[in-house]
C-alpha cells in the first residue's frame, strides 16, 4: 500500500492481518524465475516463511500484548500474596502480628503442618 504525500504513517489504523497480508502480497511479488547474475540457478529474493518460533517473538514485541501481559502479571502476584496472607492467618507465630517472608511462612506450614500430623497419631 502506498502513502500519498499528505498521509503519514499514523494516519493507517495498522492491525496484526493487515501487516500479515502485507507480508504475504511482498512474498508472491517478490519472487523471480529469471537466473541472478553470474548464476544459473533461480532465486528467490522473497523472505523464508517465519517459523511459528518467530512469529510468537513478533506477536510479543507488540505493545498491545505486553500491556496485556503485564496486567495479567500484577492480577498473579497479587493472587500469589493473597494466598501467602491467608496462610500466614493460620500459623501460629510469637509475636502474632510478626512480618514473615515468603520462605519463612511455607517453612513455618510445613512444621505446623508436621506437629498437627504428630498430635493425631498420638
Amino acid at each position: 500500500m502506498m502513502l500519498s504525500p499528505e498521509q503519514t504513517d499514523s494516519d493507517q489504523p495498522w492491525s496484526q492481518s493487515d501487516a500479515e497480508t502485507m507480508l504475504n502480497d511482498i512474498k508472491v511479488g517478490c519472487i523471480t524465475d529469471e537466473p541472478m547474475e553470474g548464476e544459473g540457478k533461480t532465486k528467490s529474493l522473497a523472505p523464508q516463511a517465519l517459523s511459528r518460533e518467530e512469529k510468537r517473538r513478533r506477536r510479543r514485541a507488540t505493545a498491545k500484548y505486553r500491556s496485556a501481559h503485564a496486567t495479567r502479571e500484577r492480577v498473579r502476584v497479587e493472587a500469589f500474596n493473597v494466598a501467602f496472607a491467608e496462610l500466614r492467618k493460620l500459623l501460629p507465630t510469637l509475636p502474632p502480628d510478626k512480618k514473615l517472608s515468603k520462605i519463612e511462612i511455607l517453612r513455618l506450614a510445613i512444621c505446623y503442618i508436621s506437629y498437627l500430623n504428630h498430635v493425631l497419631d498420638v
